[in-house]
This record gives structure tokens, sequence and C-alpha cells, in this order.
């Protein structure tokens, strides 16, 4: 199950895996893959599992597959940390995807912008499209509307006997929406919505409105 949802007379699909497909631009917002994280852990000794590193390209191979975009942006922190070799299998994936692949740089974005743009990747700060803002850090300008990513936001839900559940989701704002982290292997930052945000929760494979509004 997904959500439909417009934003200033543009049409958007928030999807399970947490990326949106931007009809009228045919593009796909992705945020925080944190690829190289994996890697990067298994390597400094923690316990998980190696086939963990392949399912982020499995999923963005699947999502790309579904939507057909025309344009892949990445909102920031695609690689988690320095190149490892998680980054061969990107370069793959990249001969493989037909659409135009663009990166907003994120805080954990640190491989160099050369090797991006050697694979066709082409990578900004920011982004103003029309009236839409995209980054990777929450940031607020007068008149746009900001997608972004950078919290992994998540939500707090109480269920019976007393207990809470955690999920992934999409948090909207007046004037923002956050999108949940894309990658497997990543945290989730509970937020306390006001009565105003919408709030879409990512529960058993489906995008479910959890708002009160």
């Amino acid at each position: 199950m997904i959500q439909n949802i417009q934003i200033k007379n543009n049409f958007f699909i928030l999807h399970p895996s947490g990326a949106i497909f931007w009809e009228d631009n045919k593009m796909l917002l992705i945020a925080d893959v944190h690829l190289g994280k994996v890697t990067h852990f298994r390597k400094h000794g923690a316990p998980v599992p190696a086939n963990a590193a392949f399912k982020n390209l499995e999923k963005l191979t699947e999502i790309s597959n579904q939507f057909q975009p025309e344009i892949i942006c990445f909102l920031g922190d695609l690689f988690h940390s320095k190149l490892n070799e998680e980054w061969q299998d990107f370069e793959k994936w990249t001969e493989y995807t037909k659409a135009e692949i663009v990166l907003i740089s994120g805080n954990h974005d640190i491989i160099p912008k050369y090797l991006y743009e050697e694979i066709g990747v082409k990578v900004f700060d920011e982004l103003l499209l029309d009236s839409f803002l995209l980054t990777h850090h929450p940031t607020e300008i007068k008149g746009t509307f900001n997608f972004c990513g950078h919290v992994h936001p998540g939500i707090l839900m109480k269920g019976v006997g007393r207990q809470y559940l955690r999920f992934s989701c999409f948090y909207k704002t007046l004037n923002s929406l956050i999108l949940p982290a894309f990658g497997n292997f990543t945290g989730k930052h509970i937020l306390k919505p006001s009565e105003m945000d919408e709030i879409y929760a990512i529960v058993e494979g489906e995008v479910i409105c959890v708002s009160k509004n």
C-alpha cells in the first residue's frame, strides 16, 4: 500500500521502501542510504551479516524498476564513510541504471566529488526546482517546500497491553517533508509531531497515515 499526496499542485507517491516518486518530474527521491556502512562496521568487528551490504542495492534496483524514473535524486548520505568495497558494487549499479543520478551532498558524503562525476553522478549542495528545495539537512527558505533527509524520522506508537512500537515514517510539516532513511542498517530518531503535522508510518510493507489531523 502506498500513499498519494499533493503539494503545490504536484503529485507524489510515498512508497514503503522509504522513497518518494515525484510524478510530475519523473524523479525518485531517496534519503540516507548509507552505502558502505555495513562493510565499515564489519571491518571494526561488528557482527553484521555480510549479505546486508547487498540489500540496499537490491532495494534500489527494485524501486527503480518499478517506477522507471528519469532522475534518481539521493538527498544526502549516499555513502556512510570513505571508500570501501561497496563502492565497486555501486559503480556497477550506476551502469545498470538508465536514469540520470543526482546526489545532494550530506554530512557523511566525504568521497571526492570527482569520483562520482567519473561514473556519471552529478553532485550538488542543494537543488531548487521551481519552488521545491532539495537538501540533506532540513532547510527553511521562504516560498519553498523542502524535501530532505538526515533526521531518520521515526514515530512511537502505543499498541495493546502498554506495548510501544517504533516505525520509520515520512514526516510532513507545512513547508517540508523529511524522508525516512532508505538504508537497511540505520536507526530512527523518534519525533514528536504537532497537531498540524502529517505522519505516514511504514508498517509491514505499507505506508499508513497515522496523524490525527
